[in-house]
């Protein structure tokens, strides 16, 4: 049975004092990773080596001795380690040739994405946390939370406070009970397209909620910066924001679920979504064409969540014995599922594909989804035809190149 690290997010109850120890925390934390990589982006600029963790905790040992800094020893000591270890991996990340889109660090902003990590040191009893500096804590219990805790991680997110509890587990998998495969086209009006002729709409949940989000981001500009009615229309902001955020995994987490117990294969486009939201504004020199247009497509591209969706029903298919698959989107809604006819003309209007050779008829969406289902059954097939050969190859038949003595 593989082990396997699972999150469970629970809300907790919070009262003034918790929440002003927690912010507090929060800031010190902040602050550090600030000054942090200020020091490496600094010698970085003069040709010098960066400083890794063991140098960062040396100074950090220094700074909580100093006068300027020693707030910083009112903060539990673990959640100032494990801030300065994901500086390390972000850097580290950051010079992987492996992973290209992968960039330089940035310094954090107070309200975005706060969050503190707790190692160690703290207690779970039944609907209770206790917490280093900070005590026992409440909070909203769902379901059970099995397997062995590693570590908590405290966020605040539109006003609300949240642990985040990764367990490690062990979990067996065996055979999907189902043997059904169908293949899925993303779309921006139809959320997905499914190759057995159903469509799933999006909820758009930023859209639905872009104006009331545009009106009270004005009214926070007619606001002193800094002042409470300032701070109220900020939170306010941030409570909308995390209420469209919630609309969108919701419905992510329900359809994934739903995809995962069905299905045993399932097969998608492997889209460069970065690519496709990248902006269009151009230059000066070579100013973009269509920048509006092409602005509120990627507003919609982004609004779906694709690749939320797309990691969801990877991790929910394993645990249940099935397998999702990437695929060549190329010239998969230009091609007639029933022939194999592939123009461009093929495709008569964004909603209807009718072929040019056959005469065929489909929703261009559901069309794309069954060649995204024979595409990567195809793929599959090869693929294990592959495996076979090599496993059936006679020894002695492959050449063997020698060494040859000079």
């Amino acid at each position: 049975m593989p082990k396997i690290q699972k999150a469970y997010k629970v809300q907790l109850k919070t009262n003034s004092n918790i929440e002003n120890k927690l912010t507090q925390f929060c800031g010190s934390a902040r602050f550090l990773w600030n000054k942090s990589l200020a020091m490496n982006l600094e010698r970085l600029e003069k040709g010098q080596p960066i400083l890794w963790y063991n140098e960062l905790a040396f100074w950090l040992t220094l700074w909580k001795r100093s006068e300027e800094y020693g707030f910083l020893k009112e903060c539990p000591s673990q959640v100032l380690q494990q801030k300065l270890k994901d500086l390390e991996r972000a850097f580290r990340d950051c010079f992987d040739k492996n992973q290209p889109l992968k960039r330089t660090p940035v310094f954090k902003k107070k309200g975005l994405g706060d969050g503190i990590r707790f190692p160690q040191g703290f207690k779970l009893d039944n609907r209770r946390i206790f917490l280093p500096k900070i005590g026992w804590i409440g909070f909203h219990k769902s379901c059970e939370i099995i397997g062995k805790i590693k570590n908590i991680t405290i966020t605040n997110r539109g006003g609300r406070w949240y642990a985040s509890i990764q367990v490690e587990q062990m979990i067996e998998i065996g055979k999907h009970a189902s043997d059904s495969e169908i293949g899925i086209d993303a779309g921006v009006k139809c959320f997905a397209a499914f190759s057995d002729g159903t469509m799933v709409e999006g909820v758009h949940s930023f859209r639905k909620h872009e104006d009331t989000l545009a009106m009270e981001q004005r009214k926070l500009e007619r606001k002193k910066r800094g002042s409470e009615n300032w701070k109220k229309q900020k939170r306010k902001i941030a409570k909308l924001h995390h209420a469209i955020a919630n609309v969108r995994q919701d419905f992510l987490h329900k359809l994934s679920t739903e995809i995962s117990q069905n299905h045993a294969k399932v097969y998608v486009e492997e889209l460069q979504i970065k690519n496709m939201s990248s902006s269009a504004r151009g230059s000066i020199e070579e100013p973009g064409r269509m920048v509006r247009a092409k602005s509120g497509l990627n507003k919609s591209i982004l609004d779906q969540g694709w690749h939320e969706f797309k990691r969801q029903l990877d991790y929910k298919l394993f645990w249940k014995g099935g397998m999702l698959v990437e695929v060549n989107p190329r010239h998969t809604s230009q091609r007639c599922s029933c022939c194999g006819h592939t123009v461009k003309e093929n495709r008569a209007s964004q909603a209807v594909f009718k072929c040019l050779a056959c005469g065929y008829e489909e929703n261009a969406d559901v069309n794309a989804a069954k060649n995204i289902l024979t595409v990567g059954q195809m793929g599959m097939t090869c693929q294990a035809n592959r495996i076979s050969g090599r496993q059936q190859e006679p020894a002695g038949t492959r050449e063997e190149v020698l060494p040859v003595a000079s």
